[in-house]
Protein backbone atom coordinates (compact mmCIF):
# COMPACT_ATOMS: atom_id res chain seq x y z
CA UNK A 1 0.00 0.00 0.00
CA UNK A 2 1.40 3.40 -0.96
CA UNK A 3 1.68 6.36 1.38
CA UNK A 4 -1.19 8.03 -0.50
CA UNK A 5 -3.43 5.00 0.11
CA UNK A 6 -2.46 4.91 3.79
CA UNK A 7 -3.24 8.62 4.16
CA UNK A 8 -6.58 8.15 2.40
CA UNK A 9 -7.54 5.26 4.69
CA UNK A 10 -6.50 7.24 7.76
CA UNK A 11 -8.62 10.21 6.67
CA UNK A 12 -11.65 7.95 6.13
CA UNK A 13 -11.25 6.35 9.55
CA UNK A 14 -10.92 9.76 11.20
CA UNK A 15 -14.07 11.05 9.45
CA UNK A 16 -16.23 7.98 10.18
CA UNK A 17 -18.21 7.74 13.41
CA UNK A 18 -18.34 3.92 13.25
CA UNK A 19 -17.26 1.28 10.75
CA UNK A 20 -19.71 0.51 7.97
CA UNK A 21 -20.35 -3.10 7.05
CA UNK A 22 -22.15 -5.14 4.41
CA UNK A 23 -25.06 -5.61 6.83
CA UNK A 24 -25.25 -1.98 7.96
CA UNK A 25 -25.18 -0.72 4.37
CA UNK A 26 -27.89 -3.20 3.40
CA UNK A 27 -30.01 -1.91 6.28
CA UNK A 28 -29.50 1.66 5.08
CA UNK A 29 -30.51 0.70 1.54
CA UNK A 30 -33.69 -1.00 2.76
CA UNK A 31 -34.55 2.00 4.92
CA UNK A 32 -34.09 4.28 1.92
CA UNK A 33 -36.54 2.18 -0.09
CA UNK A 34 -34.44 -0.08 -2.33
CA UNK A 35 -36.68 -3.07 -3.03
CA UNK A 36 -36.12 -6.74 -3.84
CA UNK A 37 -36.57 -7.65 -7.49
CA UNK A 38 -36.08 -4.22 -8.99
CA UNK A 39 -33.63 -2.97 -11.62
CA UNK A 40 -31.30 -0.47 -9.97
CA UNK A 41 -28.81 1.79 -11.75
CA UNK A 42 -26.21 2.88 -9.20
CA UNK A 43 -23.91 5.90 -9.26
CA UNK A 44 -21.75 6.07 -6.14
CA UNK A 45 -18.76 7.57 -4.41
CA UNK A 46 -17.31 4.88 -2.18
CA UNK A 47 -15.35 7.28 0.04
CA UNK A 48 -18.48 9.33 0.76
CA UNK A 49 -19.91 6.39 2.71
CA UNK A 50 -17.13 6.42 5.26
CA UNK A 51 -14.80 3.58 6.19
CA UNK A 52 -16.26 0.25 5.06
CA UNK A 53 -15.07 -3.13 6.27
CA UNK A 54 -14.42 -4.83 2.96
CA UNK A 55 -14.54 -1.71 0.81
CA UNK A 56 -16.24 -1.75 -2.59
CA UNK A 57 -17.00 -5.50 -2.60
CA UNK A 58 -18.88 -5.11 0.70
CA UNK A 59 -21.08 -2.37 -0.80
CA UNK A 60 -21.71 -4.45 -3.94
CA UNK A 61 -22.68 -7.40 -1.72
CA UNK A 62 -25.04 -5.13 0.23
CA UNK A 63 -26.74 -3.97 -2.97
CA UNK A 64 -27.17 -7.54 -4.22
CA UNK A 65 -28.38 -8.69 -0.80
CA UNK A 66 -31.20 -6.15 -0.92
CA UNK A 67 -32.07 -6.68 -4.59
CA UNK A 68 -32.20 -10.45 -4.18
CA UNK A 69 -32.04 -13.08 -6.91
CA UNK A 70 -34.86 -11.50 -8.90
CA UNK A 71 -33.23 -8.04 -8.91
CA UNK A 72 -30.63 -6.55 -11.23
CA UNK A 73 -27.76 -4.23 -10.35
CA UNK A 74 -26.46 -1.95 -13.12
CA UNK A 75 -23.45 0.38 -13.08
CA UNK A 76 -21.79 2.64 -15.66
CA UNK A 77 -18.55 1.06 -16.86
CA UNK A 78 -17.32 3.67 -19.32
CA UNK A 79 -13.87 3.57 -20.90
CA UNK A 80 -13.12 7.18 -21.67
CA UNK A 81 -9.48 6.57 -22.53
CA UNK A 82 -10.61 4.60 -25.60
CA UNK A 83 -11.43 7.78 -27.50
CA UNK A 84 -9.90 10.08 -30.03
CA UNK A 85 -6.90 11.76 -28.36
CA UNK A 86 -7.64 15.03 -30.14
CA UNK A 87 -10.49 15.53 -27.61
CA UNK A 88 -8.44 14.69 -24.50
CA UNK A 89 -8.33 17.57 -22.03
CA UNK A 90 -7.48 15.95 -18.69
CA UNK A 91 -4.68 16.04 -19.63
CA UNK A 92 -4.22 16.82 -23.33
CA UNK A 93 -1.48 15.04 -25.26
CA UNK A 94 0.76 16.46 -28.01
CA UNK A 95 -0.73 16.32 -31.50
CA UNK A 96 2.18 14.30 -32.80
CA UNK A 97 1.18 11.52 -30.38
CA UNK A 98 -2.34 11.16 -31.80
CA UNK A 99 -1.59 8.71 -34.64
CA UNK A 100 0.56 6.58 -32.32
CA UNK A 101 -2.24 6.37 -29.74
CA UNK A 102 -4.83 5.50 -32.37
CA UNK A 103 -2.64 2.74 -33.78
CA UNK A 104 -1.65 1.29 -30.42
CA UNK A 105 -4.90 1.52 -28.40
CA UNK A 106 -6.08 -1.99 -27.45
CA UNK A 107 -9.53 -2.87 -28.78
CA UNK A 108 -12.40 -2.81 -26.32
CA UNK A 109 -12.86 -6.18 -24.64
CA UNK A 110 -15.89 -6.30 -22.29
CA UNK A 111 -14.18 -8.90 -20.11
CA UNK A 112 -10.84 -7.13 -19.75
CA UNK A 113 -10.97 -3.42 -20.53
CA UNK A 114 -11.14 -1.52 -17.22
CA UNK A 115 -13.58 1.30 -16.65
CA UNK A 116 -12.10 4.72 -16.05
CA UNK A 117 -13.30 7.53 -13.81
CA UNK A 118 -16.36 5.55 -12.70
CA UNK A 119 -15.13 4.79 -9.17
CA UNK A 120 -14.34 1.62 -7.27
CA UNK A 121 -17.82 0.08 -7.24
CA UNK A 122 -18.30 -0.23 -11.03
CA UNK A 123 -14.89 -1.89 -11.31
CA UNK A 124 -15.98 -4.50 -8.75
CA UNK A 125 -19.39 -5.04 -10.35
CA UNK A 126 -18.10 -5.41 -13.94
CA UNK A 127 -15.81 -8.25 -12.72
CA UNK A 128 -18.50 -9.89 -10.58
CA UNK A 129 -19.21 -13.57 -11.33
CA UNK A 130 -21.93 -13.67 -13.95
CA UNK A 131 -21.69 -9.97 -14.78
CA UNK A 132 -22.66 -8.95 -18.31
CA UNK A 133 -21.26 -5.84 -19.92
CA UNK A 134 -22.69 -4.00 -22.90
CA UNK A 135 -20.75 -3.79 -26.13
CA UNK A 136 -20.14 -0.07 -26.56
CA UNK A 137 -16.37 0.51 -26.66
CA UNK A 138 -16.61 3.83 -24.80
CA UNK A 139 -19.91 4.08 -22.91
CA UNK A 140 -20.63 0.58 -21.64
CA UNK A 141 -22.72 -0.48 -18.68
CA UNK A 142 -22.33 -3.65 -16.60
CA UNK A 143 -25.07 -5.59 -14.87
CA UNK A 144 -25.52 -8.48 -12.45
CA UNK A 145 -28.83 -10.20 -11.90
CA UNK A 146 -31.89 -11.69 -13.50
CA UNK A 147 -32.29 -9.11 -16.31
CA UNK A 148 -28.59 -8.46 -16.94
CA UNK A 149 -28.60 -10.19 -20.32
CA UNK A 150 -31.63 -8.46 -21.85
CA UNK A 151 -30.66 -5.04 -20.50
CA UNK A 152 -27.09 -5.22 -21.83
CA UNK A 153 -27.85 -6.96 -25.14
CA UNK A 154 -28.31 -3.87 -27.34
CA UNK A 155 -25.86 -0.98 -27.36
CA UNK A 156 -25.33 0.51 -30.80
CA UNK A 157 -22.08 2.32 -31.50
CA UNK A 158 -23.86 5.46 -32.73
CA UNK A 159 -26.30 5.40 -29.80
CA UNK A 160 -24.37 5.64 -26.52
CA UNK A 161 -27.38 6.69 -24.42
CA UNK A 162 -30.33 6.74 -26.83
CA UNK A 163 -33.08 4.40 -27.94
CA UNK A 164 -30.78 1.47 -28.69
CA UNK A 165 -28.82 1.57 -25.46
CA UNK A 166 -29.06 0.01 -22.00
CA UNK A 167 -30.49 3.29 -20.70
CA UNK A 168 -33.57 2.93 -22.91
CA UNK A 169 -33.81 -0.75 -21.92
CA UNK A 170 -33.74 0.23 -18.25
CA UNK A 171 -36.42 2.84 -18.90
CA UNK A 172 -38.65 0.15 -20.44
CA UNK A 173 -37.97 -2.09 -17.42
CA UNK A 174 -39.08 0.61 -14.98
CA UNK A 175 -35.66 0.88 -13.35
CA UNK A 176 -34.82 3.18 -10.49
CA UNK A 177 -31.64 5.16 -9.95
CA UNK A 178 -29.63 5.21 -6.74
CA UNK A 179 -27.11 8.00 -6.30
CA UNK A 180 -24.86 7.74 -3.25
CA UNK A 181 -22.59 10.66 -2.48
CA UNK A 182 -22.90 12.08 -6.01
CA UNK A 183 -25.24 14.62 -7.61
CA UNK A 184 -27.36 14.82 -10.75
CA UNK A 185 -24.35 15.87 -12.79
CA UNK A 186 -23.43 12.17 -12.75
CA UNK A 187 -26.93 10.97 -13.67
CA UNK A 188 -26.20 9.09 -16.90
CA UNK A 189 -29.89 8.44 -17.59
CA UNK A 190 -30.45 12.13 -18.32
CA UNK A 191 -28.48 11.60 -21.52
CA UNK A 192 -31.47 9.59 -22.78
CA UNK A 193 -33.63 12.69 -22.40
CA UNK A 194 -30.91 14.70 -24.12
CA UNK A 195 -30.79 12.23 -27.03
CA UNK A 196 -34.49 12.93 -27.64
CA UNK A 197 -33.92 16.66 -28.19
CA UNK A 198 -35.01 17.43 -31.80
CA UNK A 199 -32.16 18.61 -33.95
CA UNK A 200 -29.36 17.87 -31.51
CA UNK A 201 -26.14 17.76 -33.54
CA UNK A 202 -23.69 14.91 -33.62
CA UNK A 203 -19.92 14.90 -33.67
CA UNK A 204 -17.19 12.53 -34.77
CA UNK A 205 -15.32 10.37 -32.31
CA UNK A 206 -13.02 7.40 -32.58
CA UNK A 207 -12.17 4.28 -30.63
CA UNK A 208 -10.39 0.95 -30.87
CA UNK A 209 -12.50 -2.17 -31.34
CA UNK A 210 -11.56 -5.82 -31.06
CA UNK A 211 -11.80 -7.90 -34.23
CA UNK A 212 -11.96 -11.69 -34.60
CA UNK A 213 -8.55 -13.17 -33.94
CA UNK A 214 -7.73 -10.61 -31.27
CA UNK A 215 -6.58 -7.78 -33.52
CA UNK A 216 -7.48 -4.16 -32.79
CA UNK A 217 -8.85 -1.69 -35.29
CA UNK A 218 -9.29 2.06 -34.92
CA UNK A 219 -12.68 3.21 -36.19
CA UNK A 220 -14.55 6.51 -36.32
CA UNK A 221 -18.25 7.11 -35.80
CA UNK A 222 -20.70 9.94 -35.21
CA UNK A 223 -23.04 10.22 -32.24
CA UNK A 224 -25.21 12.87 -30.62
CA UNK A 225 -23.34 15.33 -28.44
CA UNK A 226 -23.53 14.52 -24.73
CA UNK A 227 -23.63 17.71 -22.68
CA UNK A 228 -24.32 17.44 -18.93
CA UNK A 229 -23.66 21.00 -17.78
CA UNK A 230 -27.29 21.66 -16.80
CA UNK A 231 -28.13 18.23 -15.36
CA UNK A 232 -27.70 19.50 -11.80
CA UNK A 233 -30.29 22.22 -12.41
CA UNK A 234 -32.75 19.76 -13.96
CA UNK A 235 -32.18 17.37 -11.06
CA UNK A 236 -32.85 20.06 -8.50
CA UNK A 237 -36.14 20.91 -10.19
CA UNK A 238 -37.09 17.22 -10.33
CA UNK A 239 -36.34 16.88 -6.62
CA UNK A 240 -38.80 19.69 -5.88
CA UNK A 241 -41.60 17.57 -7.39
CA UNK A 242 -41.26 15.11 -4.51
CA UNK A 243 -40.12 12.28 -6.75
CA UNK A 244 -36.85 11.66 -4.92
CA UNK A 245 -36.42 9.59 -1.76
CA UNK A 246 -33.50 10.75 0.36
CA UNK A 247 -31.62 9.29 3.28
CA UNK A 248 -28.21 8.14 4.48
CA UNK A 249 -26.24 5.23 3.13
CA UNK A 250 -23.30 4.98 5.46
CA UNK A 251 -22.05 8.53 5.91
CA UNK A 252 -23.28 9.60 2.46
CA UNK A 253 -26.41 11.39 1.38
CA UNK A 254 -28.32 9.15 -1.03
CA UNK A 255 -31.12 9.70 -3.53
CA UNK A 256 -33.49 7.07 -4.97
CA UNK A 257 -35.90 7.81 -7.82
CA UNK A 258 -37.56 6.46 -10.94
CA UNK A 259 -35.53 6.40 -14.15
CA UNK A 260 -38.57 6.73 -16.44
CA UNK A 261 -39.90 9.60 -14.31
CA UNK A 262 -36.72 11.66 -14.35
CA UNK A 263 -36.27 11.12 -18.11
CA UNK A 264 -39.87 12.20 -18.77
CA UNK A 265 -39.39 15.26 -16.55
CA UNK A 266 -36.08 16.22 -18.12
CA UNK A 267 -36.93 15.79 -21.81
CA UNK A 268 -39.04 18.95 -22.32
CA UNK A 269 -36.66 21.00 -20.21
CA UNK A 270 -33.61 19.89 -22.17
CA UNK A 271 -35.51 20.46 -25.41
CA UNK A 272 -35.89 24.15 -24.49
CA UNK A 273 -32.21 24.74 -23.79
CA UNK A 274 -29.74 26.00 -26.41
CA UNK A 275 -28.45 23.15 -28.52
CA UNK A 276 -24.74 22.61 -27.80
CA UNK A 277 -22.28 23.17 -30.61
CA UNK A 278 -19.98 20.39 -31.81
CA UNK A 279 -16.55 20.36 -30.20
CA UNK A 280 -14.82 21.27 -33.40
Amino acid sequence: MTNAHIEHEAALIAATDRPRTRDSLAADLRALGVAPGEVLLVHSSLSSMGWIAGGAPAFAHALLDVLGRAGTLVVPAQTGENSDPRWWRAPPVPEEWWPVIRAAMPGYDPAITPSRGMGAVPEVVRRWPGAIRSGHPQFSFAAVGSLAGPLMSVHDLECPFGERSPVAAMEAAGARILMVGVDFGQCTALHLAEARVPGIPDEENGCAVLRPGGTSEWITYRAAIAHSADFAQVGAAFTETGGVLTGPVGSAAARLFSLPAVVAFATPRLTRRPIPAPSE
